[in-house]
């Protein structure tokens, strides 16, 4: 078999298994879909700078800057209009040719194709590990993770702006991740913020002080409050109650239930109390839990274990 008859082979295989890794995606109901560049700007990058020539994972190509539409999240082809270039590229492979190397924007630890995306297709066919790559660093705060969807990076982004806003790695080391399932929230955090320091500001005992700094009121806020409902959930084992919820997610949750005892009660009933009777109140039934819970299995985003 020729070069080339052997490469329009593979490449009809190749289309073969897209479409039934589409049907399979279709099915788990998980995105198939390579990441558009363009989805980046959500993560805030704050500068880019030509990295040059360097050895990189084939692996760790997650998106295309113009083909993305073209090729599924394993770089399958998936337009027969395009078979020629993808024979063109393996028949010159399959002849010991040399092949020029890729371009891309790196992005955390993972990559964007500039050009050189059916040489991708190409490597991931052949199980290729490792690909030449002419790399663009772009500086995220907050980089993105295999599987991210738009509303992945979107929440990503406003996390990145609200470190930035908080200065919170630099007033807390090593802090917990904070990262919500839903975007718009980091907004009331900030408001968390600016509340504890008007009352910090307030209490008897600084009297005749300088006013509360921001990063005092990030630092007590995190500490005092954040970090107490977090202990709270784990203590209490609400994070169980609710699949695919993270832990910013009940926080805000349970503040609000927090204030609304407060204001029913007459006084503050405190983080603990709060926690235990939002668990209590707000649990979704067992057999909603476990059919969220398989629904999170098939999509990859949680592990069998309770």
């Amino acid at each position: 078999m020729s070069a080339f008859d052997q490469a329009r082979h593979e490449v009809e295989r190749a289309r073969f298994l897209g479409d039934v890794r589409d049907l399979l995606s279709l099915l788990r109901r998980q995105p198939n879909e390579l990441l558009p560049f363009d989805w980046v700007r959500h993560l805030a990058p704050e500068g880019e700078y030509a990295r040059g020539l360097q050895t990189i994972e084939v692996d760790h190509i997650i998106g295309s800057v113009d083909r993305y539409r073209e090729f599924d999240r394993h770089y399958l082809p998936k337009e027969r209009h395009l078979d020629e270039r993808w024979i063109g590229v393996r028949s010159a492979q399959l002849q010991g040719k040399e092949l020029p190397p890729i371009q891309v924007y790196q992005v955390g630890e993972l990559y964007f194709v500039k050009d050189g995306n059916h040489r991708v297709s190409v490597a991931r066919r052949q199980g290729q590990k490792y690909i030449d790559a002419d790399v663009i660093e772009l500086q995220v705060t907050v980089p993105p993770e295999e599987g991210d969807t738009l509303k992945d990076l979107i929440i990503k982004g406003e996390y990145a702006q609200f470190l930035k806003a908080t200065n919170l790695d630099r007033v807390v080391p090593g802090h917990h991740e904070i990262l919500f399932t839903t975007p718009g929230r980091y907004e009331k955090l900030l408001e968390h913020i600016r509340t504890r320091q008007y009352f910090l500001d307030r209490k008897p005992e600084r009297a005749g002080l300088p006013p509360v700094t921001w990063e005092e009121a990030v630092d007590s806020w995190y500490r005092r409050l954040y970090c107490r409902i977090v202990d709270n959930i784990g203590k209490h084992d609400v994070m169980a109650r609710f699949p695919g919820r993270t832990e910013a997610d009940l926080y805000l949750w349970i503040m609000d239930h927090r204030y609304f005892l407060t204001q029913h009660d007459g006084h503050d009933v405190g983080s603990e109390a709060a926690t235990v009777q939002f668990r209590a109140q707000y649990s979704p039934p067992i057999y909603k839990r476990l059919r969220q819970r398989m629904r999170l299995m098939l999509r990859g985003k949680l592990g069998p274990a309770v």
